[in-house]
């Protein structure tokens, strides 16, 4: 089974129906099927973030889809750990040229100690970090 890394702008897509990916997020995870996802409780954090303030029918939707992850055997969410977070942070130290986030670095060390290559992602930044961001893919 193909195993991918799910970034935070993918899960925000699969919500968000007015999202500009929505549709290409359902479309690459079913032309993907079957895989296992792996994520993280950091892209976690962006997501419901990123949907705190976007009222209450989204903070109920961003809630019922974690009970969801959680529950699919299909989908693996690595827990945030103090040396994860401080590798992280060391990569974001030594990489100034670059703007990645804390969460992207953390991302990066997950993907690169299970050799995951492939990132349910938009974000040009697992590319210049050398992965493969699956949703800047054209729709075949």
């Amino acid at each position: 089974m193909r195993v991918l890394f799910a970034d935070a702008g993918y899960w925000i897509a699969l919500l968000d129906e007015r999202d500009d990916l929505n549709r290409h997020a359902q479309f690459i995870t079913r032309r993907l099927e079957p895989l296992t996802i792996v994520t993280t409780e950091m892209v976690l954090v962006e997501l419901f973030n990123h949907l705190s303030d976007a009222g209450a029918g989204n903070r109920r939707k961003v809630s019922a889809m974690l009970t969801e992850l959680r529950a699919n055997e299909n989908v693996e969410i690595v827990p945030q750990t103090t040396q994860q977070f401080h590798a992280a942070a060391e990569r974001f130290a030594n990489r100034p040229d670059q703007r990645w986030s804390l969460t992207d670095c953390a991302s990066f060390l997950v993907m690169e100690e299970r050799a995951i290559t492939e990132a349910l992602a938009y974000d040009r930044d697992f590319e210049q970090a050398g992965f493969t961001a699956l949703l800047r893919a054209e729709p075949s």
